[in-house]
């Protein structure tokens, strides 16, 4: 009883405040690893796969239809591999697979714990600003990202394996799902996400670090856009679980 806690068993709303994404192309055949059986990379020209790492700053998140007060305010740092999944009926579904998940609360560890399989840890995440360029950085994760959002005019990273910022956006998440799968029992766990008015902007990159990615050690990797997106309503259904075939 305690393990099907885990599998999302009710809705959750919340208000986006903010959220960054930073999205990295990567040979395919590097990740290929990180992602279970159930799961293909969602790849572009064939050759590149992604992952990506974002940065929520989330507020009123609570059980969905319950009153805002009843909400906690969070920032959530998370990192994801771009995939698709076949359902039973055929459908090919895009998403993400999550490999790790961080918080700045306990309160929200300690919760999404028992109600998910994300494998919440607690870290410090802290924003500067200074003048136009923001940092958002953590001395315990050790990742320190430094970017505006005020040009009128804002380029693709220098090596992006896309032509344009229509193309780029594809690789914006959150996608429409997000994917767990129990290797033991073949289940496959699918969460939903409906979002409302969702219109990703470009952001300039001025410098990043990240120790998280550094450690996956994914050579020829290359930043290959970022997005935010600001004061957004965002809800997660209930999870479906279904048999791997």
């Amino acid at each position: 009883m305690l393990s099907s806690l885990k599998n999302h068993p009710f809705g959750v709303e919340a208000y986006f405040k903010s959220s960054i994404v930073l999205t990295f192309a990567v040979p395919k055949e590097a990740l290929q690893g990180l992602i279970p059986e159930c799961l293909e990379l969602d790849v572009f020209k064939d050759k590149w796969a992604f992952i990506a790492m974002a940065m929520v700053s989330t507020k009123d998140l609570r059980p969905k239809g319950f009153p805002k007060f009843m909400g906690s305010d969070f920032f959530l740092t998370g990192y994801r591999v771009f995939v698709r999944y076949t359902n039973n009926k055929g459908k090919r579904l895009r998403g993400l697979y999550i490999l790790k998940s961080e918080t700045n609360k306990k309160k929200m560890a300690f919760m999404g714990n028992i109600f998910t399989h994300y494998n919440y840890t607690t870290t410090d995440i802290n924003e500067v600003k200074d003048q136009d360029v923001i940092k958002l950085y953590s001395e315990k994760s050790k990742f320190i990202i430094k970017f505006t959002t005020s040009e009128e005019h804002i380029a693709l990273p220098e090596f992006s394996p896309f032509e344009n910022w229509k193309e780029a956006r594809r690789f914006a998440g959150p996608l429409p799902f997000t994917f767990t799968y129990n290797e033991k029992t073949k289940e496959v766990l699918i969460i939903e996400g409906v979002r409302q008015n969702w219109k990703p902007k470009p952001v300039n990159i001025k410098s990043y670090d990240i120790k998280f990615l550094k450690d996956l050690d994914l050579e020829k990797s290359v930043l290959a856009n970022a997005f935010i997106i600001e004061e957004i309503p965002y809800y997660w259904k209930k999870g479906k679980i279904e048999l791997w075939k």
